[in-house]
C-alpha cells in the first residue's frame, strides 16, 4: 500500500508541478608463461605498478572538502556551506538513498513518509510529503541542509528557504543528473571518496549494458511499453525513457514528452514486443496492475501479451533516480533482451 501511495503521490506531484582494473595483471601474467625474461620484467615493474594504485587510492581516500563551499541546485538557488553539514533532512526518497548510500545515516534527522530504503531510513523522524513537506517538524529537526526532489511544490520550497533554510532541490532527468547529484552530495557533505566510489560502480553497470546493447541490430531491436501506475506511462525527457533507450530498447511513448495518461487504442496500434509494469500496485478497486493491463479490450492481440512477455518491476527501483538507478537499467535490460548482459 505505501508502494502504491508513494508512487501515486509521485504522479500527483508530477501534475501539479508541470520527476578493466585486472588487464595489466593478466597481461604480466601470460608473458611469464611465456619467457622468463618476460617474467623478470614484469616482476621488476610491479613494485613501481604497485605504488602507482597506492598513491591512486591514497589520493582519492584523502580528498577532502574544502570550505566556505558554494554550490547551485535545479533551481538555480545558490547556497553556502561554511563547513559540512551535521543535520540533514531529506523530503525525497531517491535522495535519501544516496545520503545513506554516502555514509550519512548518522547525520540525517529527518526523512519523508514514503522513505523506506535502506531499512534504517524506517527509524528516522518523518517529516511529511514528498511534495508538501512539515515545515514545523524539519524546524524541528533543527536541520541545517535541507534535501528535496523534484516533486516538491515551489510555494513550499519558497517558504522553507524564507525561513533561512538552507534547501537544495534536484531535478534529475537523465541518469548523468543521478551520477552528478550523487558527487555534488559527496562534495557538500565531505564525502568524495565515497561519492566517486559509488558513481564508478554505477558506471561500470551503464558500460556493460551499453556494450551489450551496442550488440543489437537495428532491426532487431525491440519495441517496449512501461506503464508504472495505472493508466500513467512515461515519454521523452524523463529518465525511465533514457534506460529503455540505454538498454537497447525502443520506448513506444517516446514521440511524447514527460509523464503522460496512456492511449489505449495507440498502444494496441504500437504493438510492443515487452510490457513492463510496476509490481504490487492496484487500482482503487483492489485489481493489480498486470491483471488491468492484460485485461483491457483488444490487448489480448498485443505481442507482448500474447507471448507473455510482461515483466514486473519494483516501483522503487524503478521510479527513484538514486543509487540503484543503475539496477534498474540491468533489470530492465534483462527484461528486454534476457542474458544479453554478462555479470
Amino acid at each position: 500500500m505505501k508502494q502504491r501511495l508513494g508512487l501515486m503521490g509521485l504522479i500527483l506531484a508530477i501534475v501539479i508541478v508541470l520527476a578493466g582494473c585486472g588487464s595489466n595483471n593478466g597481461t604480466n601474467a601470460a608473458n611469464s608463461t611465456n619467457s622468463g625474461t618476460a617474467s623478470a620484467s614484469a616482476s621488476a615493474s610491479q613494485p613501481a605498478e604497485s605504488q602507482q594504485s597506492e598513491e591512486a587510492s591514497a589520493s582519492i581516500e584523502t580528498k577532502q572538502t574544502t570550505y566556505p563551499l558554494t554550490v547551485k541546485d535545479a533551481s538555480g538557488e545558490e547556497i553556502t556551506f561554511e563547513k559540512a553539514p551535521a543535520q540533514i533532512v531529506s523530503t525525497s526518497p531517491s535522495e535519501t538513498e544516496i545520503l545513506f548510500a554516502l555514509g550519512l545515516g548518522d547525520r540525517i534527522v529527518g526523512v519523508s513518509d514514503f522513505d523506506n530504503y535502506p531499512a534504517e531510513a524506517a527509524s528516522k523522524q518523518k517529516v511529511g510529503g514528498v511534495s508538501e513537506p512539515n515545515i514545523e517538524a524539519i524546524i524541528g529537526a533543527n536541520a541545517d541542509f535541507v534535501v528535496s526532489g523534484i516533486s516538491i511544490k515551489d510555494t513550499a520550497l519558497e517558504k522553507l528557504r524564507s525561513l533561512g533554510l538552507n534547501v537544495f532541490r534536484t531535478e534529475p532527468k537523465k541518469v548523468e543528473d543521478v551520477l552528478s547529484n550523487i558527487l555534488l552530495f559527496g562534495q557538500i557533505n565531505d564525502k568524495q571518496a565515497e561519492a566517486e566510489a559509488l558513481v564508478a560502480k554505477m558506471r561500470e553497470d551503464i558500460r556493460k549494458v551499453t556494450e551489450a546493447a551496442a550488440t543489437i541490430k537495428t532491426e532487431d531491436k525491440k519495441k517496449v511499453y512501461i506503464e508504472f501506475s495505472p493508466g500513467w506511462t512515461v515519454g521523452r525527457g524523463e529518465f525511465m525513457d533514457e534506460l529503455i533507450s540505454i538498454a537497447g530498447g525502443i520506448n513506444i511513448a517516446s514521440d511524447v514528452e514527460g509523464w503522460n495518461a496512456i492511449n489505449e487504442e495507440k498502444i494496441i496500434k504500437d504493438n510492443p514486443d515487452v510490457i513492463f509494469y510496476t509490481l504490487n500496485i492496484t487500482d482503487e478497486s483492489g485489481k493489480k496492475l498486470e491483471d488491468l493491463i492484460q485485461g483491457r479490450s483488444g490487448w489480448d492481440k498485443i505481442k507482448a501479451i500474447a507471448d507473455k512477455n510482461l515483466v514486473g518491476l519494483d516501483g522503487d527501483i524503478l521510479s527513484r533516480p538514486g543509487p540503484r538507478i543503475t539496477e534498474a537499467l540491468i533489470q530492465i535490460s534483462n527484461g528486454i533482451y534476457p542474458g544479453l548482459v554478462k555479470e
